[in-house]
């Protein structure tokens, strides 16, 4: 082999290496010319590369035009690792920005899997788009031996699980070295013995993702398979990645030499490294610990995912000390008492055990939900950490998750899309996005959706044949899916809050849905249960006799294995996207706005971000906001409501064509959603407001906090300890209401307890009311009364718009420097 073809070779092993390929796709017919089914079957170029013989690639290699391509996509890929994107160009001549994302799972490829479902969406969208972007952040998280389970389904739906190895030699990871050459291992102190962890890079366009494996000959059995499975049922073991997530990763990134002014912890799994980084930060700077948690937290930002109390990973007291009372004695500054409380409720109200979410919470300066519903559902499951707060104060913002679009888009589209607003669409603003799309005729339009409705249907033959083959059914399968047919899509994780049954809960009326003679409809349906969750691995075998028993083999198929690989071809090629959460249990819910980009219209209960997404003139919705007595008559009323819109509006819509044949109402919707909703619901949109009002505003916090050897830092947690003491000598005296001319004045005394008036903010507050809106109205001292005894006056006028006794006075403390109510949620109410 020439030097030539050895350098060659280097370069096609960087390009695979870089899953920058799983979004754009101009490597794909170079893997495909060294092995095309071995491609189809895996779509990982390493495997390709790896198992391919030498002759193979030789011949690649002696292709003129396959060497063009690979020089071409090289020097690319160079360039794009150095052109400033669009965080370069907005914040040219800022203060530098590092962040840190800390997450359990990552979906970027079928080729790495350690993902399980949505919340590995979001964390792998996220960082292929801090790559378009140029956002200077860096992935933590964990590379598990078995990775998320494989599904097969028997000819009644029964559920069998597999769990194949994760072979690092066949997945796109690096190991980290050290500067002499060692592989870089992380060590973490357990019960018993040190847990050493092998480390890992993936190279995600210009972004990088560091992983971490307990899977070192050094350690104990026990140890070995702490990182073999996503989300293990054993709490001990689940705690202990937590732990190599949290403090294993923190250690990591400074062992590398980074030392992000940001930690993003995406859902409470990460929580320990709140703890693992202030206490690093107290050593380096020979501070109290008092001062690093307050100079860290001001860096941290937590995003929770959970719409339920019981979704929060608890563990027990016991469990707890038994791996952390190590971890604080080697640390001076914070006890076990003190770090078993940062995860319990004050009141006691949560018994002997310890949040991991409510430590992040605790431990970061900024809190946001995944849709603006869920920061409403958060804060009510947070309010024991914010005693007498309203709950619409409770400081917890939100930020829309947004899909990747260039992972979820079809060839067609993608086509479709650069036609009309040019390859760098999702890079920048997404204000002309939505203008160029508009402008599509509804011939092009309508064009675009047969073309992509015929792969689609083609790929999704031949998948539902191999599912069959394996099974052992009939050869010749069912009849082919038709294109000319609307196509229904349903899929996701079989869980009881997903209603993933409410579609079948009139059989009869499905089937003659699916049969009609004069509207036919197509549906196709995929998704898990957890092994142990019973109830929904009988609704998938309901749905498996449904089609087995009902006559519509040839109208509705339901496909085993649901993963990203399906999740793309289902969200690619349906016509209408259908979603049935029992509101407001679904956070956000992202799976719907894959359709978008590739014109497929959405109908979904009002919950997660189709709560705030949705418009008549984009989709459908069956929900209506209403309470319900029960589940029961909540489910009866949706399903209904669900079957009358398909009958009477959604497929007639579909059917109703003009003199060309065209359906113009379709159409106009097809348009409507893609301009107006995809750039809205795309994760360009969301990383940017996390840069913009929280990346930023966080960097700042901590850069300002550990200015001067933390003096800043230590000076506002002296200040926030000394609140905290005389907080509690607060009190209110007499309260006078003046009514006249239609307006009330308000005269409360208020004993200061020697706190300086100035670090006080008085002010009047009314709840939100049917006619009139939530009133916090500041009271300023009363020049004109006297003040005796320690107490001081407060007066304010507001408009008599509803009785004196909706208002009560109130006390909030005001501190010299930035600090979020997250830090110092101190409040007093007038009796």
């Amino acid at each position: 082999m020439n030097e030539n073809s050895e350098e060659l070779i280097r370069l096609l092993r960087s390009l695979a290496m870089d899953l920058h390929w799983s979004w754009n796709h101009a490597t794909d017919k170079l893997w495909h010319q060294l092995d095309p089914e071995l491609w189809e079957a895996t779509h990982n170029p390493l495997v390709v590369l790896q198992t391919v013989s030498s002759q193979r690639i030789e011949g690649l290699l002696e292709d003129p035009i396959a060497v063009a391509l690979i020089r071409e996509l090289s020097e690319t890929q160079r360039q794009q690792a150095l052109a400033p994107a669009w965080f370069q160009h907005e914040y040219a001549g800022t203060e530098p920005l590092s962040v840190a994302y800390f997450s359990m799972e990552y979906m970027l490829s079928e080729a790495l899997p350690i993902y399980s479902g949505g919340l590995g969406n979001v964390s792998g969208d996220l960082l292929k788009t801090a790559s378009d972007l140029g956002v200077p952040l860096v992935g933590v998280g964990l590379l598990y031996q078995q990775g998320y389970s494989r599904q097969v389904l028997e000819a009644d739906g029964t559920q069998h699980y597999l769990a194949p190895f994760n072979d690092p030699g066949q997945l796109p990871v690096t190991p980290l070295r050290t500067g002499d050459g060692e592989w870089l291992r992380v060590e973490l102190a357990l019960p018993g013995a040190s847990l050493w962890l092998r480390t890992w890079r993936v190279q995600v366009g210009r972004t990088e993702l560091l992983l971490l494996d307990s899977n070192d000959p050094a350690n104990l059995p026990v140890y070995r398979g702490l990182s073999s499975r996503l989300y293990d049922d054993d709490p001990g073991r689940r705690l202990a990645q937590q732990m190599i997530l949290g403090i294993g990763g923190w250690r990591l990134l400074q062992a590398l030499g980074k030392t992000p002014q940001v930690c993003h912890l995406n859902e409470g799994h990460s929580a320990f490294v709140v703890l693992e980084r202030a206490a690093d930060f107290m050593q380096r700077h020979g501070c109290s610990f008092a001062a690093a948690w307050t100079a860290t937290r001001g860096g941290n930002v937590f995003t929770t995912h959970t719409a339920t109390g019981a979704g929060f990973d608890r563990f027990p007291r016991a469990l707890l000390e038994k791996y952390f009372s190590g971890y604080c004695a080697e640390r001076p500054g914070i006890s076990f008492t003190e770090l078993l409380a940062l995860g319990q409720a004050s009141d006691g109200s949560t018994g002997d055990t310890f949040s991991t979410a409510w430590l992040a919470l605790r431990g970061s300066a900024q809190v946001n939900g995944v849709s603006r519903l869920h920061a409403a559902v958060s804060r009510s499951l947070f309010a024991p950490l914010f005693p007498r707060w309203p709950l619409d104060e409770i400081p917890i913002g939100h930020v829309t998750n947004g899909v990747h679009m260039p992972t979820w888009d079809s060839p067609e589209a993608d086509r479709l899309w650069t036609e009309a607003c040019g390859k760098d669409r999702w890079k920048y603003g997404l204000e002309k996005v939505s203008k160029d799309i508009q402008q599509l005729p509804d011939e092009r339009l309508w064009s675009f959706r047969n073309e992509k409705s015929r792969r689609f249907c083609q790929e999704l033959n031949d998948s539902y044949g191999r599912q069959l083959a394996i099974r052992g059914a009939e050869a010749q399968g069912p009849p082919p899916f038709d294109p000319a047919l609307p196509t229904l899509g349903f899929a996701r994780r079989f869980a009881g809050y997903k209603r993933p049954g409410l579609l079948l809960t009139d059989p009869g009326r499905l089937r003659r849905l699916l049969l009609h003679p004069g509207r036919p409809v197509q549906l196709v349906l995929a998704g898990k249960s957890h092994p142990s969750d019973a109830a929904a691995q009988e609704v998938i075998r309901a749905w498996i006799s449904f089609i087995n028993g009902q006559g519509v083999q040839h109208r509705a198929v339901f496909l085993g294995d649901y993963d990203m690989r399906i999740t793309g071809m289902l969200v690619q090629g349906v016509d209408l996207w259908i979603n049935t959460p029992r509101r407001p249990w679904e956070a956000c819910g992202t799976s719907g706005m894959k359709v978008l980009v590739n014109g497929g219209l959405h109908l979904s209960e009002l919950d997660g971000w189709w709560d705030e997404a949705y418009r008549e003139d984009c989709g459908w919705t069956f929900g209506d906001r209403l309470d319900f007595a029960s589940d029961e008559e909540h489910d009866r009323h949706d399903a209904q409501r669900l079957y009358d819109l398909l009958e009477n509006e959604i497929i007639p819509l579909f059917y109703q064509r003009d003199a060309q044949n065209l359906p113009t109402g379709w159409i106009g919707k097809m348009r409507n959603s893609m301009a107006l909703l995809t750039p809205t619901y795309s994760s360009v949109r969301a990383l940017q407001e996390y840069v913009r009002g929280y990346y930023q505003p966080a960097a700042e916090r901590f850069r300002h906090r550990s200015a001067e050897a933390a003096r800043v830092a230590d000076e506002i947690a002296r200040e926030m300890a000394g609140m905290q003491r005389r907080w509690p000598g607060l009190r209110f005296g007499e309260l006078r209401v003046i009514a006249a001319s239609g307006a009330l004045t308000f005269i409360v005394e208020v004993f200061l307890n020697g706190i300086p008036p100035r670090e006080l903010h008085v002010e009047l507050y009314a709840d939100r009311g049917a006619a009139c809106e939530a009133l916090q109205q500041p009271m300023l001292p009363d020049p004109e009364a006297p003040c005796a005894d320690g107490y001081y006056c407060y007066r304010c006028t507001v408009a008599e718009d509803r009785p004196a006794a909706n208002f009560t006075p109130r006390l909030r403390p005001v501190y010299s420097r930035q600090v979020t109510s997250l830090e110092s949620p101190l409040i007093l109410w007038h009796h």
